[in-house]
């Protein structure tokens, strides 16, 4: 296979499972990383082992993004597919958070998406052809407590690849989203986890203040005994999706072996249908097809 990839988020737990799974695959992949030196060096090098490229890439920055971009159509000779797999996770009651801090996981989840799309899209565009893959998560379709900041950056990335799904039809960009449940990854140990800054606050909520911390050690013991639950899963969906043929891929794909699974894909096919009929209604059902 010769198809040109480009995986962001490449160093983080999931995105190391992607990156090798494809270059296995016989995927051509270069990945971007915030740092080719420091905690991730030894990452990168076992990456670069495997036949990974790597590209460093600040993903809340413009010209980082668009540097990163054009020096990886450079290595690859194009691109065909864009993985938007970077992403960071947060755990707290929500008052806790500042806007500041809110801002923080939107620059990342959202802005940082737009951020690629914004430098991809013209490569993909002029060339007629594409898929784009957005990494989005379970809790960006169902909302639980104390995390919500997270659950709303993947609530806004799921609307945003619904626009982006019909705008782009019609230059032959087709769209999927990936929706894991949680994996027992590094990624959960690495979630932003805010403690109130005032007293007032702490004393108003109580021993609530403790729930957030003990519901995510609860969530890794059950992760741990669950060995279905693996994030080498999301990695084999996203090849089985690069295997079906242009424009016929499922625009949402649950990757759960929990309880999430079936609720969440009934939500989708009711969405799915609700979606249809709308654009149905409104004489554009052309832009929907590319995907099913």
């Amino acid at each position: 296979m010769d198809k040109k990839i480009l995986i962001t988020g490449a160093t983080g737990a999931m995105g190391v499972l992607m990156c090798k799974t494809l270059v296995e695959n016989q995927y051509n992949v270069v990945g971007t990383t915030r740092s080719l030196t420091g905690k991730r060096a030894s990452i990168a090098k076992e990456l670069q082992s495997a036949g990974v490229q790597l590209v460093e890439m600040d993903i809340t920055d413009d010209s980082s993004v668009n540097q990163a971009v054009a020096e990886a159509i450079r290595f690859l000779g194009g691109l065909d597919v864009v993985i938007n797999n970077a992403g960071i996770g947060t755990v707290g009651i929500q008052e806790f958070f500042t806007v500041e801090e809110m801002h923080q996981v939107f620059d990342v989840n959202v802005y940082g998406v737009q951020r690629v799309m914004r430098a991809t899209l013209p490569q993909l565009r002029n060339q007629g052809q594409g898929t784009v893959i957005h990494i989005s998560s379970g809790i960006g379709r169902l909302t639980f407590p104390f995390y919500g900041t997270y659950c709303a950056s993947k609530y806004a990335l799921e609307a945003i690849a619904e626009s982006y799904r019909a705008e782009l039809a019609g230059f032959g960009i087709e769209s999927c989203l990936i929706e894991p449940g949680a994996m027992p990854t590094e990624f959960l140990d690495g979630m932003l986890q805010l403690q109130p800054q005032d007293a007032a606050r702490s004393q108003a909520y109580g021993d609530m203040i403790h729930v957030p911390q003990a519901a995510m050690a609860g969530l890794q013991q059950a992760l741990a005994a669950n060995p279905n639950q693996h994030p080498q899963k999301v990695a084999d969906a996203i090849v089985d999706l690069l295997a079906m043929p242009h424009g016929k891929k499922p625009f949402r794909t649950v990757v759960d072996y929990t309880f999430l699974k079936e609720p969440v894909e009934a939500y989708n096919d009711l969405l799915h249908e609700i979606t249809r009929q709308l654009y149905i209604a409104n004489g554009m059902e052309g832009m929907l097809s590319l995907n099913q």
